[in-house]
């Protein structure tokens, strides 16, 4: 009897902002784009995203089936047994999906949705996180950030931002002042405007480690490094101009603002990293700073398997199972660790880092180890 194969992972995008900045808007025009004729998406409530006027088939009691081939599904209580049950209909055959799209309304911070991808066991082998989609309104998103941190969180962990409402009159006067304070928390990050239709499905979708064209990875779309290296170094330059006047936008608070605290940095190097010492880095930097590690990426050149390179990914205390590459996918071979943080300084990670890799061989598991039982410690669970 042969073994059956274990299907792809399903990429999943998760779309997040704060209250009122158009998610629901957004949504309706996703969800009658034919890109996502083979898309299920998750939403809290049918009715709050106006499905009266589109052409619907209902397929279960929360579940209905768009004109546009799109699988509208709604999430009562638990994010797990929505996924589960999707694949389940999904592999009997009821259902039929390619990709899946989480709207997180009532969930101000995007982390629990991507922990609960990352860190269960069945779902981990399942769906593969694609990207984080955030939504901010041109209007009151200044205001928003200033007020509320969990919005700045949302930007500093997006792949994709759309500004919205930037054709009303009074976005004009704080369009740029937020456009400055998106790049500086997240300077990699595309950044699409809504009201001008550069929100589609093909410009929000594919912003995962693999080319959607190639079906190969492309570590260094993912990464960005330089971007972010770019930024830590206009930090640390004095690089102040946020703080100069912008005549009536300017507030007192605005020297202590929530997107002041965010910043990125990288870590790289030549040296092959054991695995072993590794496992100890992470291990001991979710520990310290897992609250404010917002997220990590990275590609790792192991000292046991110089050929084929470990890619790594965590939100906060949660790591997704690494992923091992069959070969380097272009000529970089350095070790390359990207981190978005809050209230962290670069400096002590660093050392952090380089007292391990520098460090003894310690008695810890191999490479073989972590790959073979992933959740520990790269999925981690909650101490």
């Amino acid at each position: 009897m042969t073994e059956r194969k274990r299907p792809e992972p399903i990429p999943l995008t998760v779309l997040t902002g704060f209250l009122g900045a158009g998610k629901t808007t957004l949504l309706n025009r996703l969800l009658q784009d034919n890109d996502l004729s083979d898309t299920a998406v998750l939403i809290n409530e049918f009715g709050e995203i106006g499905l009266d006027h589109l052409l619907v088939e209902q397929v279960g009691t929360d579940m209905v089936l768009l004109a546009s081939g799109c699988l509208c599904c709604t999430v009562r209580g638990d994010l797990v047994t929505a996924l589960e049950k999707l694949l389940r209909d999904l592999d009997n055959g009821r259902v039929n999906f390619r990709r899946i799209i989480i709207e997180t309304t009532g969930l101000a911070d995007p982390a629990p949705v991507l922990h609960t991808i990352m860190a269960h066991p069945y779902l981990v082998m399942r769906y593969r996180l694609d990207g984080v989609v955030t939504l901010i309104d041109a209007v009151n998103g200044n205001a928003t950030l200033d007020a509320h941190v969990e919005a700045v969180k949302q930007l500093a962990v997006a792949d994709r931002i759309v500004v919205t409402k930037t054709d009303l009159p009074e976005a004009k006067a704080h369009r740029e002042t937020l456009l400055a304070r998106i790049r500086a928390i997240n300077p990699v990050a595309r950044i699409l405007d809504g009201a001008r239709g550069e929100a589609t499905a093909a410009k929000l979708l594919d912003a995962g480690l693999y080319n959607p064209d190639t079906k190969t990875p492309d570590v260094k779309r993912w990464l960005a490094e330089e971007a972010h290296a770019d930024a830590h170094a206009h930090h640390h330059h004095g690089d102040h101009a946020h703080h100069h006047d912008h005549g009536h936008h300017q507030h007192a608070h605005d020297v202590n603002r929530h997107d002041d605290h965010i910043r990125s940095f990288v870590i790289a190097t030549d040296q092959a990293v054991p695995a072993a010492a590794l496992d100890m880095f992470f291990e001991l930097l979710r520990s310290l700073h897992g609250p404010n590690l917002l997220r990590l990426k990275g590609i790792v050149r192991l000292s046991d398997d110089p050929d084929k390179p470990l890619v790594v990914h965590g939100v906060q205390h949660i790591f997704h199972p690494p992923t091992q590459l069959p070969a380097w996918p272009d000529g970089d071979r350095r070790t390359r660790l990207v981190f978005i943080v809050r209230d962290l300084d670069s400096q002590p990670i660093r050392d952090l880092f380089n007292a391990f890799i520098n460090a003894p061989a310690i008695d810890r598991p191999d490479r073989a180890a972590l790959l073979d039982n992933p959740l520990v410690p790269f999925g981690g669970r909650d101490r």
